[in-house]
């Protein structure tokens, strides 16, 4: 993350306003086309929707806030020695509040008839209890904080297609868990939709809003411990990789730091920046 905190505070609003509108708004617009109902197909779209905007929305603030637009990954980052704590409070309210906008946005371009079919908010499909309607939640949320783990914070990541991958876990977990609960794995998700639809006088499930709290935090706290002592990322643990971590997975017997450049993993990239004349770029010599 390369801003100061206001303006990563206006990415995380804007990113999760644009999360709401077109992810959100694709629930509105698909019940708007479905005469009040959703098919699976529809919610196929729907899950397409959300997994593009995420992924842009990646790209375009992700070097700037690290595009959470999510406070159970802001929270589960926290946990993990990944976030200052000082600014979980901050970001939170910014993501709320951009999750709010976006509801007032999807009604303003729909009209009241948007509140009417609930903003695009997340509720319990029938006979689905408390209980596994936060299980649900816990397994989606589980499947996105690996996913942003493996893709987004892991420095052994391919470069480049954290937005894509990260949004195409968003649109699996809708695929599955979306009749069941909606698949929001976001609180900020929910609560924009919530409170919109209250404001504007709509029917709002505040009794189940628990569930999209409880599972998503729950989830993807246990993403980032299973990750941490599983997949163990090198970048997290310096003594193991000053005693040759790097080395093992790149293949080689040397200790982390002393991988020859000519076979780094990200060899192509440096040089087409740096050039084989750079004397960066000539491979180490062994002794």
């Amino acid at each position: 993350m390369v801003g100061d905190l206001p303006r990563r505070l206006v990415a995380e609003a804007i990113g999760t306003m644009l999360l709401v509108i077109f992810g959100a708004g694709a629930v509105v617009a698909a019940l708007l086309m479905g005469g009040g109902e959703i098919s699976y197909a529809a919610l196929g779209f729907i899950s397409l929707s959300f997994a593009v905007v995420v992924a842009l929305v990646i790209y375009a603030f992700g070097t700037t806030s690290g595009a959470h637009i999510n406070p159970a990954v802001t929270l589960a980052l926290a946990a993990g020695r990944r976030f200052p704590w000082a600014e979980v409070a901050p970001y939170i309210a910014a993501q709320l509040i951009g999750a709010f906008a976006g509801g007032l946005l999807i009604v303003g371009g729909f009209g009241r008839r948007a509140a009417e079919l609930g903003t695009g908010l997340t509720a319990l499909g029938e006979g689905v209890s408390y209980g596994q309607g936060i299980l649900l939640e816990v397994m989606g949320t589980f499947l996105l904080m690996l996913t942003i783990m493996a893709m987004a914070v892991d420095r052994r990541a391919p470069s480049g297609w954290a937005g894509w991958i990260i949004g195409m876990a968003v649109a699996c977990e809708i695929f599955v868990i979306g009749p069941m609960t909606g698949g929001a794995v976001n609180p900020a998700r929910t609560f924009g939709p919530y409170l919109t639809t209250t404001v504007f006088g709509g029917d709002t499930p505040w009794a189940q809003f628990g569930v999209y709290i409880i599972g998503p935090v729950v989830g993807a706290l246990l993403a980032v411990l299973v990750y941490d002592q599983v997949a163990r990322p090198v970048r997290e643990l310096p003594e193991e990789a000053e005693q040759g971590t790097a080395g093992e997975i790149s293949g080689s017997r040397e200790p982390a730091g002393e991988v020859p450049l000519a076979r780094h993993p990200g060899h192509d990239q440096l040089r087409e920046r740096l050039g084989r004349g750079s004397r960066w770029w000539r491979p180490r010599q062994r002794r």
